[in-house]
């Protein structure tokens, strides 16, 4: 074996004392004692699984003055994400198989972590979506207007859907109803509006469509940053392959106490209320949401210092999502066992990685975590481009080591490797 790690793991949704053996990368062997060509031993610290974000806007290309590639896998490692997956919604969109390689071949130089890419559906590239699966590691269906959304049209849903069910590969839905959001939209002045202006209505009945749209479809699909409770009971009877995930920001926050630089929380789907905020977040206590996700969006301050009605609608957070639960994990405020579900498991089994669980044949993919290290989240502290967090001043619980594939890349809070580290995971 090339390495060993002793310490308090994370196996089989328990703490355990044990080693686990890696060799070429991957996990071989977890034995009580175990000795490899290399042996580490981590004290009064514990071993996880690091997480894989399924849903980031890494803006790369053409929009790089917000995020790239570089900065942006920089801050999922140092959040202890080891794989992410980028949106297609970048300039050029990610809609071809040219797109697909070019963004590929950028990420591939500038990545610190393993990454995947989605191919956006649109109403012209329906015809070679099995060719575009090839080359890409999911598909993203946007139903409502956002940030340099992908159009698309209604009644081409259930086409799109046959095409892609001839795939391996999932399918992911932005859900608001684009119809009622035409109804709904007007000037905005501040965050209420922009609530009024997407309310809980659009995302019910888009998910709805979808519930229809995938009832006996051979696929799995993903229903995207859940932000309501109305929603939430949308998808009380939902078929087996029908995933659903939450971010930290609807889960966490809550538009009853945002006051000042309201323009730092507009997003889409919008922040709602305290009910919404908390029956998300028992839905990711209780297990019935199946994915934490980021949404990374990051716009950058300049951007956002502007008129509500003018200001880009996204948010960071892909650093400080698992530190932040790590922080609530500690707490008791969520289980070790459901936090290991969400941001490591599932995902895994979403897009059909060998990750997200220590046992033998993964990716030795880990973060080492002292719980006693809890610290302030501050924006100075963080990679973002962007320099700014909607959760400034909030407590987490940052790793102090990641290792991906077996190789330390943080050590200490170090970083020790140089971009281009990360592979692409859809070949």
């Amino acid at each position: 074996m090339d390495l060993t790690i002793e310490g308090k793991i994370f196996v089989n949704n328990v703490f355990e004392d044990c080693c686990i053996g890696i060799t070429d990368g991957r996990i071989t062997d977890i034995k009580k004692i175990l000795k490899g060509d290399e042996h580490i031993v981590f004290k009064n610290k514990i071993i996880l699984p690091t997480g894989i974000d399924v849903h980031v806007h890494f803006r790369d290309p053409g929009l790089t003055n917000k995020e790239d590639f570089s900065t942006g896998s920089l801050s999922a490692l140092f959040g202890g994400i080891s794989c992410v997956f980028d949106m297609p919604n970048t300039k050029p969109q990610t809609v071809s198989l040219n797109d697909l390689s070019d963004k590929i071949s950028i990420a591939s130089k500038k990545s610190f972590v393993d990454f995947g890419v989605y191919a956006g559906v649109t109403n012209n590239n329906m015809s070679y979506i099995e060719k575009l699966s090839g080359k890409c590691d999911g598909f993203k269906i946007y139903l409502g207007s956002t940030s340099e959304a992908l159009a698309f049209d209604y009644s081409k849903l259930r086409n799109a859907l046959q095409s892609i069910s001839l795939t391996d590969k999932p399918v992911f839905f932005h859900t608001e109803d684009e119809k009622l959001l035409i109804q709904n939209r007007s000037v905005e002045q501040n965050i209420v509006d922009h609530l009024r202006s997407r309310p809980s209505v659009c995302e019910e009945s888009s998910i709805k469509l979808v519930l229809a749209s995938v009832e006996n479809q051979n696929l799995k699909a993903h229903i995207c940053h859940l932000s309501s409770l109305d929603g939430l009971e949308a998808l009380k009877d939902r078929p087996n392959n029908l995933t659903f995930g939450i971010t930290p920001h609807h889960s966490l926050l809550s538009i009853e106490r945002i006051r000042d630089t309201q323009t730092f929380y507009k997003v889409n789907p919008p922040i709602r209320s305290s009910f919404d905020r908390e029956a998300l977040f028992n839905s990711l206590v209780r297990g019935t949401a199946d994915i934490l996700e980021s949404d990374h969006a990051p716009h950058t301050k300049a951007e956002k210092d502007a008129d509500f009605n003018d200001a880009p609608s996204g948010v960071p957070g892909v650093e400080t999502m698992y530190p932040m639960f790590l922080y609530l994990a500690k707490k008791e405020f969520i289980s070790f066992q459901k936090l290991n579900s969400l941001i490591s498991r599932r995902p895994a089994d979403l897009l059909n990685l060998k990750k997200g669980a220590i046992k033998v044949g993964n990716d030795a993919d880990l973060i080492v975590v002292d719980l006693n290290d809890e610290k302030r989240i501050r924006s100075d502290d963080l990679h973002y481009k962007c320099h700014w967090t909607p959760f400034e001043d909030w407590r987490a619980i940052f790793p102090s080591t990641v290792f991906i594939r077996g190789e330390r890349l943080i050590d200490s809070g170090e970083i020790q490797v140089k971009k281009g580290f990360g592979k692409f995971v859809g070949e």
